[in-house]
C-alpha cells in the first residue's frame, strides 16, 4: 500500500494484528489455502458443537394418587433437570410423589454425550471469524488493486488515443501547409494582376480627368471671353447659387430625399391599417384553449362567443354544460346530464385515438390530412363548461385522465380542438385530475378579469382579459368582445317570423316555472304532516322534488337546477337535506346520492 506519510504508515500498521501482517505477505495461493483451512476448522467445530448434550440430565416422574407415574407434561415433553438443580430441589424439600424415571438411563440419570460442546462452538466461531477476516483483507487488497488496474487501462487508452491524434495532426499539418502555400501563391499572382489593373485604371482615369479639366477650362474661357475679373467672379457666384434644372418648380435637392415626400394613404391603392382590438379571439377557434377567471369575469360569455365563431367557421360544435340545458344552447349540439357528458367524453377519446391511428398508418402529410378531415365534414370542436366538477361526478378517473392528456396535446392537428372553461388554471380545477401541470402551463390560456361593483358588491366583467399564447410565458392584455346580451341562439339564420326567439308563454306556465325553478319557498302548497319535522331547506327540497314529479332523485342530476332565490348549493348540503327527508319517512335510499320518494 502507498502511504501518504510515515505517520500514516505507523497508524495503519498499529491498527493491524501481526497475524494479518503475516497473512498480507503471503502469495495468493497460500492465502487461499489458509482461508480454506480456517473454513474447514470452523465447519468441523460447528458440526461437533451441533450434536449431543453438554451436561448430565435426571429424568423424573410424578406419582399420582392412583399410583400412576406421569413422566411428561401436556405437550409430551419429559420432566428433566440437571443434577445440580435436582440436589438443590432435594435440599429445599422435594415432594415424595417425585421419583426418578426408571426407564431412562441409570435410575433416571442420563450422562452428557458431548461435554466439550461449548469448546467446539467456540472453535467453530473462531474458524469462521478468522476466515471472514482473511477474506475481508483479500477483498480490501483486491479493491485497491482494481483501482490501479483501472488507472493503467485508462492510461494505455489515453496513450493510444494521443498517438492516433498525433498521427492525424501530422497528416493534417502537412495538408494545411500545402494548402497555405498554394493559396499564398494564388493570392500573390492575383495581387500582382490586381495591381496592374488598378494601375491601368488609375492612368486611364487620370487622363480622363485631365482631359475634362482641360475641356472645362476651355469652355469657361469661351463663356467668359471679354469679361472683366469682377464680371467673372459674379458669374461664378451665380452658378453656385443656381438650383438644379432637373427639379420642378420650387422643389430643391434636399426636398427629394425627405421621407415625408411619399405617396399618402389618400392615393388610390393605399391600404389603411385596421384597428381590431378583438382579433386575438381567432386564436381560440382552431386551438385547444383554457378560459378561466373568477365569477362574473365573462368567461361563459366568451365561451359562447367562441362557440358561435367555431360554428360559423364550419366546426361541428359539441357543448358539455352540466349547469345548463338545451334552451341555453339553441341551434347547437349540447349535453347536460352526467351520463350524457361521460358518454360524449368517451366518444371523443375513441374518435381521437382512431384518427391518430389512421393518420399514423397513412401516407398523407399533416396538411393533406387536415384538408381531408375538413372536406369530409369531420372538423369537431368540444366546449367543456364547469370542468371543475367533472372529477366529482364522473368516477371513471382513467377515462378523465386519458381525455385530459389527449385533448390538450393531440387534438389540434386532428381538427378536434377543445375549449375548457374553469374557475382557475390549476390541476384540480381541470377535470379534477393530476399530472397536467406541464400541459396546462404551455397551453393557450385566457384569464377573464372581474371587479367588484362598489355599490351592489357583485362581481362583474371589466371587459378585459389576459392571454398567454401557446408555449409562451408572457401574459398579454387584451379586450373582450363587446356583447350586450348573452348568446343563447346559435342558429345560422333566424326567419323573420321568429324574430322573437322566445315564443309567448301563458300566465299559468310562467307561474309554474317561477315556482319550480326560482321561488321555491313562496308557496308551500299542500303539505303532509310529516313535513313539519323537516328543516326549512329540506322542506323546500322535498317540495321541489314532488313538484317536478320525480320518483327517483339523483343529486348529481338535479343539483344544477335546484336553487332557492337564485342561490345554488353544494352536493354535501343537498345530501344533508336528503338525509332529513329519508329520516322523516318520505323517501328511501336506493344508492349513493339517490333516493326514491314514497308515493302517498
Amino acid at each position: 500500500m502507498n502511504y501518504l506519510s510515515d505517520k500514516h504508515k505507523q497508524l495503519s500498521e498499529s491498527q493491524q494484528s501481526g497475524l494479518m501482517l503475516w497473512f498480507g505477505r503471503l502469495p495468493m495461493d497460500k492465502k487461499a489455502v489458509a482461508i480454506g483451512l480456517s473454513l474447514t476448522v470452523g465447519i468441523s467445530s460447528a458440526a461437533m458443537a451441533w450434536k449431543g448434550e453438554s451436561s448430565d440430565r435426571i429424568y423424573f416422574c410424578v406419582r399420582t394418587p392412583q399410583k400412576k407415574l406421569v413422566c411428561q407434561d401436556q405437550n409430551n415433553r419429559p420432566f428433566r433437570m440437571t443434577p445440580f438443580y435436582w440436589s438443590q430441589w432435594k435440599s429445599d424439600g422435594m415432594p415424595r410423589q417425585v421419583v426418578r424415571d426408571p426407564a431412562m438411563g441409570v435410575n433416571g440419570l442420563v450422562k452428557a454425550t458431548n461435554p466439550y460442546k461449548p469448546f467446539w462452538a467456540f472453535g467453530g466461531f473462531l474458524g469462521f471469524a478468522l476466515a471472514g477476516w482473511m477474506l475481508r483483507h483479500c477483498q480490501y487488497e483486491e479493491k485497491q488493486r482494481a483501482v490501479f488496474v483501472d488507472i493503467a487501462q485508462k492510461r494505455d487508452a489515453a496513450r493510444a488515443e494521443m498517438a492516433a491524434r498525433s498521427e492525424l495532426l501530422e497528416s493534417y499539418r502537412d495538408v494545411a501547409i500545402a494548402e497555405v502555400q498554394l493559396q499564398a501563391d494564388l493570392d500573390l499572382v492575383a495581387n500582382d494582376r490586381t495591381i496592374d489593373i488598378q494601375k491601368a485604371e488609375i492612368y486611364a482615369h487620370t487622363e480622363i480627368e485631365v482631359t475634362q479639366m482641360e475641356a472645362q477650362d476651355s469652355l469657361f474661357e469661351a463663356q467668359t471671353a471679354g469679361m472683366t475679373e469682377e464680371q467673372k467672379a459674379e458669374y461664378i457666384l451665380l452658378l453656385r447659387e443656381m438650383k438644379t434644372p432637373y427639379l420642378q418648380g420650387s422643389q430643391t435637392l434636399q426636398g427629394t430625399i425627405d421621407p415625408n415626400d411619399k405617396v399618402t394613404g389618400a392615393e388610390p391603392g393605399a391600404i389603411a391599417p385596421q384597428d381590431n382590438k378583438t382579433a386575438w379571439v381567432q386564436n381560440l377557434i382552431k386551438q385547444t384553449a383554457l378560459i378561466w377567471g373568477n365569477q362574473g369575469g365573462g368567461k361563459s360569455w366568451l365561451a359562447r362567443y367562441v362557440a358561435k365563431q367555431k360554428k360559423q367557421t364550419g366546426y361541428r360544435v359539441v357543448v358539455l354544460d352540466p349547469d345548463s340545458n338545451r334552451a341555453e344552447w339553441r341551434g347547437i349540439e349540447s349535453y347536460h346530464s352526467w351520463e350524457d357528458i361521460e358518454q360524449q367524453i368517451r366518444d371523443y377519446v375513441s374518435e381521437l385515438e382512431s384518427r391518430l391511428k389512421t393518420f399514423n398508418n397513412s401516407s398523407l402529410s399533416e396538411e393533406q390530412w387536415r384538408q381531408k378531415l375538413w372536406s369530409e365534414g369531420k372538423a369537431l370542436s368540444l366546449i367543456c363548461e364547469e370542468v371543475t366538477s367533472y372529477g366529482d361526478f364522473i368516477k371513471d378517473t382513467e377515462l378523465l385522465e386519458k381525455f385530459g392528456k389527449l385533448a390538450l396535446t393531440k387534438s389540434r392537428k386532428q381538427e378536434m380542438p377543445l375549449t375548457v372553461v374553469s374557475h382557475n388554471n390549476t390541476q384540480t380545477c381541470l377535470f379534477g385530475i393530476k399530472g397536467l401541470h406541464n400541459l396546462v402551463s404551455k397551453m393557450l390560456q385566457v384569464e377573464c378579469l372581474a371587479q367588484v361593483d362598489p355599490i351592489t358588491l357583485q362581481p362583474k366583467s371589466t371587459g378585459k382579459a389576459k392571454v398567454k399564447l401557446d408555449s409562451s410565458n408572457e401574459w398579454l392584455d387584451v379586450h373582450l368582445p363587446t356583447m350586450t346580451a348573452k348568446i343563447s341562439d346559435f342558429s345560422d339564420t333566424v326567419p323573420a317570423a321568429q324574430s322573437n326567439p322566445n315564443p309567448p308563454i301563458d300566465k299559468s306556465t310562467l307561474e309554474r316555472i317561477y315556482e319550480l325553478e326560482i321561488n321555491l319557498g313562496s308557496n308551500a302548497g299542500d303539505t303532509q304532516d310529516e313535513k313539519t319535522k323537516l328543516s326549512t331547506m329540506a322542506q323546500k327540497l322535498y317540495e321541489y322534488l314532488t313538484r317536478t314529479e320525480r320518483i327517483e332523485a339523483d343529486v348529481r342530476e338535479f343539483k344544477g337546477n335546484f336553487k332557492v332565490n337564485s342561490q345554488r348549493f353544494t352536493v354535501e348540503q343537498i345530501k344533508g337535506w336528503m338525509y332529513e327527508i329519508v329520516g322523516a319517512g318520505l323517501a328511501d335510499w336506493i344508492a349513493e346520492g339517490v333516493i326514491k320518494l314514497n308515493q302517498i
